[in-house]
């Protein structure tokens, strides 16, 4: 499967995909919210402005694009968590877009995927990501994928009108004696 799956570029042809996937509450449900779905001048603002650590792409099944995947490095500019996880770590927030590609092993493929690519080409020494508790099928994905709940981050998410708790989850760049960096 790994091979059937490719991360592209976010273009403005992909414009028209984002709007469709964030206004589906399946993808809302854990991923901005139900009470926030995105309309093309959303999608402008939130996904088409110049942010230099983040790197936003598209995700491709076959030829098909399927989901949407960020990832930037774990900082003061980029998150609240620089604290508990230190240097060198990476960031990444994705979601599977299109219903007919969900519960098919596709997110465990592509984190993994991820992972690795953060760890060997960009020196990342840890991944993490941060979903929210009750998004039990997330969370079990990124335990498929390598990833260690680390620590419970209470009211974390401000989500469909409440805070969330969220489970700090990493994966470790290991080195070849098998010890973590």
């Amino acid at each position: 499967m790994q091979t059937k799956l490719s991360i592209r570029p976010l273009t403005k042809l992909h414009k028209p995909l984002l709007v469709k996937w964030l206004s589906d509450p399946e993808v809302l449900q854990f991923y901005e919210g139900r009470d926030k779905p995105f309309n093309i001048n959303i999608v402008e603002s939130e996904f088409y402005t110049n942010e230099p650590f983040l790197s936003r792409r598209i995700i491709y099944f076959h030829k098909a694009p399927i989901g949407y995947v960020q990832y930037y490095p774990i900082n003061k500019t980029t998150s609240n968590l620089t604290a508990l996880v230190g240097k060198c770590a990476y960031g990444m927030d994705q979601f599977i877009g299109e219903a007919d590609y969900r519960n098919k092993g596709i997110g465990t493929v592509l984190v993994k995927k991820i992972a690795k690519f953060l760890m060997e080409e960009q020196d990342a020494h840890k991944v993490i990501l941060d979903p929210q508790v009750e998004n039990e099928r997330a969370v079990a994905c990124y335990e498929k994928a390598g990833f260690k709940r680390v620590k419970k981050l209470l009211d974390h998410e401000f989500h469909e009108g409440k805070y969330r708790d969220c489970w700090l989850m990493e994966c470790k760049k290991i080195n070849e004696d098998g010890s973590a960096k």
